[in-house]
């Protein structure tokens, strides 16, 4: 896979997240970095992080664990798990 690919992937994911989080967290999508917080930037609760983990599963078909899912503090952070995680195509 060439590097502007994986590239293009990973802004493509994080601009899924980006949108889902602004429309379930009612926030301006431009208020989302890759080192926005989820529970200090976005005040997020555990419910909307778990929203969150269910739908990148169901999107990219990538598991995350409960212990997985509580050491991903950014968006940032969720984007990378994600973009790690799927096959090469």
């Amino acid at each position: 896979m060439s590097e502007s690919a994986t590239a293009s992937s990973r802004n493509e994911i994080f601009a899924k997240v980006r949108d889902h989080l602004a429309t379930e967290l009612e926030v301006p999508a431009d208020r989302i970095s890759d080192a926005t917080r989820f529970r200090e930037d976005l005040d997020a609760d555990s419910l909307d992080l778990y929203e969150l983990v269910m739908e990148l599963e169901d999107t990219y078909g990538v598991p995350m664990s409960e212990e997985e899912a509580a050491r991903i503090e950014t968006v940032g952070a969720a984007v990378d798990f994600v973009h790690a995680r799927l096959p090469a195509s």
